[in-house]
């Protein structure tokens, strides 16, 4: 969400799309747990996911997240929307407090309300952008999140719009559209694991492309 949002916060890349960065972004946390798989049916909405594992999670967006797929069994595509539906709005909350962003609400003409969400502390995200940086430039391995989020921002077609911009060459093409396939490297995660996160984005550019027609 720090990478989609313009560093003045009046605009998010891609956010028609934004429910499936998001809800993608929660499911392949879910996998990355051990705490969801998916099965080979494959077909139009992508494969069928079911919970996995015990006890309970460590957040409770997470938690709420399980919960919905526990209840009943759905395929990925789906599945992403019901989950992604609204929750920009709880994770720019929580970014808020905890100090990343801050809320700026002004009125235009005195009557219409504008909320902005500039950078309030650059640190994190100079960090991530950093570290993506050397795995889509350097080659270097990443570890499963950072694969994550690469794979998941190139799905929804937002990385070469981002502000301010990420490298965006033949090279970093390459190297991204590997990482969104699964392609992370013999030691970044277990086989299992990969396959539900590039399953997850697959899902996430199949539906985005449809909402764009």
């Amino acid at each position: 969400m720090l990478l989609l949002m313009d560093d003045d916060g009046a605009s998010i890349q891609s956010a028609g799309t934004l429910y499936y960065t998001l809800g993608g972004a929660v499911l392949t946390e879910l996998a990355l747990l051990n705490r969801i798989q998916t099965d080979d049916s494959g077909g139009l909405n992508g494969p069928r996911v079911t919970p996995a594992g015990e006890g309970p999670l460590p957040d409770p967006l997470l938690q709420s997240a399980y919960d919905t797929i526990a209840e009943k069994t759905q395929r990925v595509q789906p599945l992403l929307v019901t989950l992604g539906a609204d929750l920009w709005q709880v994770v720019v909350d929580r970014l808020v407090a905890r100090g990343l962003l801050r809320r700026e609400e002004t009125r235009v003409l005195r009557v219409f309300r504008s909320t902005r969400w500039p950078a309030a502390d650059g640190e994190h995200e100079a960090r991530l952008r950093a570290r993506i940086r050397r795995i889509l430039e350097a080659g270097e391995a990443p570890d499963p999140r950072t694969a994550a989020i690469i794979g998941l921002l190139f799905a929804s077609g937002a990385m070469p719009s981002l502000r301010p911009p990420l490298p965006w060459t033949s090279t970093t093409v390459t190297r991204a559209s590997e990482i969104a396939c699964g392609h992370w490297g013999p030691e970044a995660v277990a086989i299992a694991v990969t396959r539900t996160a590039a399953a997850i984005v697959a899902a996430s550019a199949a539906g985005m492309a449809t909402t764009n027609r």
